[in-house]
Formats: C-alpha cells, sequence, structure tokens
C-alpha cells in the first residue's frame, strides 16, 4: 500500500487511488499495445474508445439528458469566462452575472470585455460570506443568459438550491462542486467546468450546454471559440486532453463503482458536517466567517484566534500528514478542500486534529 497523506488543497484534488493505481499500471504499455495511450494517435481505436466511454460516463453518472450536448474541451473554467459571452451574445441583450466572489469576478471580467454585462447581485460589501436566495434573482427581460458560480472555493459559500430563470439562459461554473450532487438540468441552458477538483486532473473542461441555446450560437467566432465547432466529431476537433479525459474516465468508473451522484452527495455531506461541527463546537475559538445557509461542502474556510495562531495550525498539520490547508493569499486563515475522493477519514483525521489544537493552545 503506498503512503497516502490527506489532501486538502483546493486543486488540483485528491484524485481516487483505484484510478491512479490503473493508470500506473496501464501507462507505459496500454492494451498490450507496446506504447502508452498518450503517446498513440487520437483517432486511433484505443484512444477513441476511450473518449467515448469518457463522454458516455458523463452522461450517465451525471445524469445528463438527451436535450444537452457535452463537450470536453481545453483552457479551463477560465477559457470558459470569454467562450460563454462570445458564443451567446446577441443584438439588443445583456449579459447578467452574480458576483458572488473571486472566481465569478473573473467571469465578469471577460464579459465586459466582450459585450454589455449587469451584475445583478453582488455580497461584496460583506466580503462574499453568503450566496444569494433563488428568489433575489430576477433576469432582466434584455437578459442574453444570467451567470452564476454554484461554489466559490476561496470564501466557502456555495449555492443551496438554483433559481428559475424561465426562457433566459441559467448559466453556471461548477467547476468545485459538480459531480458532488443531482443537477436539474432543465434549469440550465449552460454548465461548464474545470477538471481538477471532482473529474480528474487539469487540462480538460467539461461544458454540457442545452441543445437549443447551442442552436442559437454565435459562428462568427474563431473555429475552436465556436460551440457549434465541437460538435460533429465529439469534441475531436483538434487534438483532445488525451492524459487528462483518460484519468476522467477512471474517475467516472470509480464514482461509479461506489454508488454514483448518490454516495458522492452523502459522502459530502458527511466530510463537511465533520469540520463545521469542530468549528461550531469549539465555543468561537474556531470561527467561520460563511453564513450558515451558504456554507461550501467543498471548502471549508476558517479562521483561528490569531494569525500566529493559523500560521502554527497549518505547520503542525503538516507533520500530521495534512496539507494544502492554508487559506487563500487573498484572505488568509484556514481552508479545508474536501472533493470526491477525499476519504471520509480525512475529515475525521482534521475534526479531531482541531481539537487537539484547541486543547494544546486556548
Amino acid at each position: 500500500m503506498p503512503k497516502r497523506i490527506f489532501n486538502f488543497a483546493a486543486g488540483p484534488c485528491t484524485l481516487p487511488l483505484p484510478a491512479l493505481e490503473k493508470a500506473a499500471a496501464e501507462f507505459v504499455d496500454y492494451n498490450a499495445a507496446g506504447m502508452s495511450l498518450i503517446e498513440m494517435s487520437h483517432r486511433g481505436k484505443h484512444y477513441e474508445a476511450v473518449h467515448n466511454q469518457a463522454l458516455d460516463l458523463l452522461r450517465e453518472v451525471l445524469g445528463v439528458p438527451d436535450t444537452h450536448e457535452i463537450l470536453l474541451l481545453q483552457g479551463g473554467a477560465t477559457l470558459q469566462f470569454g467562450m460563454v459571452p462570445l458564443n451567446l451574445r446577441a443584438e439588443g441583450k445583456t449579459f447578467e452575472y452574480v458576483n458572488s466572489g473571486a472566481w465569478a469576478k473573473k467571469a465578469i471580467s471577460d464579459g465586459k470585455k466582450v459585450g454589455p454585462t449587469r451584475v445583478v447581485w453582488t455580497d461584496e460589501a460583506n466580503k462574499f460570506t453568503r450566496m444569494p436566495q433563488a428568489a433575489e434573482l430576477k433576469p432582466g427581460a434584455d437578459a442574453a443568459y444570467l451567470h452564476i458560480t454554484s461554489n466559490e472555493t476561496i470564501g466557502g459559500i456555495e449555492f443551496a438550491g438554483f433559481p428559475d430563470t424561465g426562457s433566459v439562459p441559467l448559466v453556471a461554473d461548477m467547476s468545485s462542486d459538480i459531480l458532488s450532487r443531482t443537477i436539474a438540468f432543465e434549469r440550465f441552458g449552460l454548465i461548464y467546468a474545470g477538471a481538477q477538483k471532482n473529474l480528474g486532473p487539469a487540462g480538460n473542461a467539461v461544458v454540457i450546454v442545452r441543445k437549443d441555446v447551442l442552436a442559437a450560437s454565435r459562428e462568427d467566432l474563431p473555429a475552436y471559440l465556436a460551440y457549434k465547432s465541437h460538435v460533429p466529431d465529439k469534441s475531436m476537433y483538434n487534438t483532445p486532453a488525451v492524459f487528462a479525459i483518460y484519468m476522467m474516465k477512471l474517475n467516472l468508473e470509480w464514482v461509479k463503482s461506489v454508488g454514483g451522484l448518490a454516495e458522492m452527495d452523502k459522502r459530502a455531506g458527511r466530510r463537511s458536517d465533520l469540520v463545521y461541527q469542530a468549528i461550531d463546537g469549539s465555543g468561537g475559538w474556531f470561527r467561520s466567517p460563511v453564513d450558515k445557509a451558504s456554507r461550501s461542502r467543498m471548502n471549508v474556510v476558517f479562521r483561528l484566534p490569531s494569525e500566529e495562531l493559523e500560521e502554527k495550525f497549518i505547520a503542525e498539520a503538516g507533520k500530521a500528514e495534512m496539507s494544502g490547508l492554508k487559506g487563500h493569499r487573498s484572505v488568509g486563515g484556514v481552508r479545508a478542500s474536501m472533493y470526491n475522493a477525499m476519504p471520509v477519514e480525512g475529515a475525521e483525521r482534521l475534526a479531531q486534529f482541531m481539537a487537539d489544537f484547541k486543547k494544546r493552545n486556548a
């Protein structure tokens, strides 16, 4: 059994050990072909099978209906900040955004470079400690789409439920909580997600777009930037991110084997509950700045009584084989990111460490 520490980093993420071990076993000689998959032609039978299996597993495990197309693109979620407005812009229409934190701001910034952009809700005055309630979001009559970020990894806030935007397409950056719960796809015109949180390693992005939204999308774009370019050849317009897609396939096989989305949802709740209970049961010694109704299950952020204690906490946690707990440089504090492949034992270890650390230092 290889040594495995608990990786609480916000991304790239922990991957399931069975997927890593299978990749290691197949890496040098894939399917007795005498070469690695990443050396083969992406038009050959070996990779074509992997590619199609990855798409089929995404549709099956996520429950994506036939009303939506699935695209596998490069550039991560960052490229989608620009591709969404480029493809969905329309004469007389305005891009609408929820400003929920750092990642929403990046999407807004790129939207403004493409066309008229309007922020319809923000919690910036309160340092982004909550998400809007569904009833607070009413798209305008001239909205091209309403864009939300379902989970903000830096602020540690997550949408508990999603708004019904009617005929206005709801667009969501789900990079950090996709594959952790069921999605009511009928509410979404487009969902995109960088892979390196719950889906697999960095290098691949998933775009799930409703067919009517796709049909209305622009064609007067450089080829790669147009969603329509990627549909006929099933996201093989150019050379795909072979290794990232292969690893995503192995990750999806693992998710399916342990119980699918229902089990991922259950584990996410169990992990985050353990750490939030440690925070709430500390008498205020550990404190979460986040409104309870918006607490993220993926990224638990908290503070200690002083920055000195936070530094000590992170250093001692590292020695106890828990890495990646330092909060984002823009906000400080502690952040425990617990994506799908983080064992519940990792959250148990962290919660116990928090209790022990308080006893030693309070």
